[in-house]
């Protein structure tokens, strides 16, 4: 029922849990906002619950429709979010290192929403559901801010969405 993240490419190469690239993990996520505000204790913790995966250039991580139980985190390289529609895949966005994809079929279960596909040759760091709820046991206030940080992202693609679909709602006349 749920494809983990080594399973969806024959290609990808597991690289060993993160702790083994804390260095490089750090730098990434440096770069962006997610984990803005962990202290580097909180992050050598986090990283010992994700594994590392090394996946070749055009390769789908993320299939829409699928069921899964993973976020990952780009450490090194680039891909792109696509979403089929009228028959097409369309790209949503670019993203970079430090940025975390599927983060919402973790949470909530449900399908894939969008598919990500690399670009280059990448690295990902990533958290399976179970790594979580183990994390969650082990260390309950570093999983609060994780999942703060999660809310944060997910919040803050929503409002970056909502504003790009502003200009083509249409005006109902009573606001």
């Amino acid at each position: 029922m749920n494809s983990h993240f080594a399973e969806l490419e024959p290609d990808v190469e597991p690289l060993g849990n993160v702790k083994d690239f804390v260095n490089e993990f750090i730098s990434a996520v440096s770069a962006g906002t997610l984990l803005e505000g962990f202290t580097r204790r909180e992050t050598l913790l986090l990283s010992g619950y994700l594994e590392c995966f090394g996946v070749p250039r055009h390769a789908t991580v993320l299939r829409e429709g699928d069921e899964s139980d993973f976020f990952a985190i780009l450490v090194t390289g680039g891909a792109v979010i696509t979403k089929l529609h009228d028959g097409a895949q369309k790209m949503i966005c670019a993203i970079n290192p430090g940025d975390l994809i599927g983060e919402m079929s973790m949470i909530d279960g449900q399908k894939r929403f969008a598919s990500c596909i690399t670009t280059v040759p990448s690295d990902f760091a990533v958290l399976t559901y179970d790594k979580f709820k183990a994390l969650l046991a082990d260390h309950p206030r570093l999983s609060n801010k994780v999942l703060l940080a999660l809310l944060h992202t997910t919040t803050s693609r929503l409002s970056r969405a909502t504003k790009e679909l502003l200009p083509n709602l249409a005006d109902f006349g009573f606001v």
